[in-house]
């Protein structure tokens, strides 16, 4: 038990939900990812959580800011311009609205996520 307003990322204490993604406009390679939600504020744009996936390179244009502290893997972010930064386990970021590129995976990956949209 958690003290009330102190939310636990507890790994089994919500259920994964997969999402995949297709679109070919989007990836080249389809893949599926794995969320868990563990905090939501819809009135404030606001969701948190729990975000894992395999290898995979995906085009984004974020309409949202996004901080990531990863657990597992590495990632590539490369922006419209060709500038590019890679992050390992236990490094922290964020992907500020307005980023337009690329996220790629370049292992299996696994993250807390925050977003604010």
């Amino acid at each position: 038990m958690s003290p009330r307003h102190v939310i636990a990322f507890d790994a089994d204490a919500i259920p994964a939900r997969d999402i995949v993604t297709d679109d070919p406009a989007v990836v080249d390679v389809p893949f599926v990812a794995q969320s868990r939600r563990h905090f939501t504020q819809v009135e404030k744009g606001a969701f948190s959580g729990i975000w894992e996936a395999p290898p995979h390179r995906e085009r984004v244009d974020c309409d949202y800011d996004e901080m990531c502290h990863l657990l597992e893997g590495r990632v590539r972010l490369t922006d419209a311009d060709g500038q590019a930064r890679e992050f390992g386990p236990g490094e922290s970021f964020v992907v500020a609205r307005g980023f337009k590129g690329t996220w790629e995976n370049l292992t299996h990956v696994r993250k807390v996520f925050f977003i604010l949209s």
